[in-house]
């Protein structure tokens, strides 16, 4: 049987198909921790449980060397880059590895590395477990990024931090970008699979059909990637923005201290900030309401765009400082 390119269309629903049984599998899994070890367990281990769901997916599939339920689905094989042969096992096992994998590992660690330096920011360490890191604080990626921090500088640490928040905004864009390269070129739908070099062919079909719908991807793929351009754009806005705003804090920090201190002591607990546990300066209110420090909330807005007690979302040029407020 002749062996021909698979399309773009076959490749996207070869996808969606592997993603409807890997959902179904991880849900199965879930479950049954769920009922063995009840809700608290499940919880903790759930990311855990939806990645070794999905390796034992691909192992059981591509590892084997078999097809997946969606390639059978829409007929189509895995080969390497020269066309011409099925990808070695290594080439295999390193695809499983960045679709499942490293993605976990890479989350979990910036997730844990942003928490870590909050927590060094804040100069509390009460919370030494949560649900949402999965691993309990005995864990030594846990541990190793703790003794990480540690050994950093005050300015290192709030570089890192900055660091962390512009890697969690980049990582989504990749991926949006990778996605419009593939609507125009049709090769490769998951990054994993570019990187390991892996390319798909297609059993039978009608060329011409697959030529009529790669020019719709094609077009897709341009309007994918002006709304990707937009996307950056609205961000980089923003990030200038918060500029501003840190500037803004810099020139209202020089304006009479003390004479805004006397007038907020005088208002009793009621003027103190939430965040840093002291008296209000320069007071500046959320659109829902709250009040805070000008740098305490400028400062928590630099990794979170919501309000810290009741946690409404909202953009950080939404601020308002509030001059000569004494309450």
């Amino acid at each position: 049987m002749a062996l021909a390119e698979a399309g773009p269309a076959r490749v996207v629903r070869s996808g969606q198909k592997d993603e409807l049984y890997r959902s179904g599998l991880r849900s199965a899994a879930g479950a049954a921790l769920h009922g063995l070890a009840g809700a608290k367990k499940w919880l903790e281990w759930r990311r855990e449980i939806e990645l070794l769901s999905d390796v034992a997916y691909f192992v059981l599939t591509t590892l084997s060397g078999y097809q997946t339920l969606g390639e059978e689905y829409v007929n189509i094989v895995q080969v390497d880059s020269t066309k011409k042969r099925v990808p070695s096992f290594l080439r295999r096992a390193a695809f499983i590895s960045l679709h499942t994998v490293v993605p976990y590992y890479l989350e979990k660690g910036l997730l844990h590395l942003e928490h870590e330096l909050q927590l060094e920011a804040d100069g509390a360490r009460t919370l030494q477990s949560n649900p949402a890191f999965g691993f309990s604080s005995r864990t030594l990626i846990r541990n190793w990024i703790q003794r990480q921090v540690r050994e950093l500088t005050d300015q290192q640490k709030k570089t890192a931090l900055q660091t962390v928040y512009v890697l969690k905004q980049s990582i989504p864009l990749l991926h949006r970008l990778h996605l419009a390269v593939f609507y125009i070129h049709g090769t490769f739908y998951h990054l994993s699979k570019r990187i390991a070099g892996i390319r798909y062919l297609r059993f039978g079909g009608v060329q011409a059909e697959d030529q009529s719908i790669r020019s719709s991807y094609k077009f897709l793929g341009i309007i994918s990637l002006f709304h990707l351009l937009l996307t950056i754009s609205i961000q980089m806005y923003s990030f200038k923005q918060k500029q501003r705003a840190r500037q803004e804090w810099k020139l209202h920090r020089s304006l009479a201290p003390q004479k805004n201190m006397t007038k907020e002591k005088a208002t009793g607990r009621h003027s103190r900030c939430t965040l840093c546990l002291e008296e209000r300066r320069h007071t500046t209110a959320t659109p829902c309401g709250h009040l805070f420090c000008w740098e305490c909330i400028t400062e928590w807005c630099n990794t979170r765009t919501e309000c810290p007690l009741c946690r409404d979302k909202f953009h950080p040029q939404k601020l308002i400082y509030l001059r000569h407020y004494q309450m």
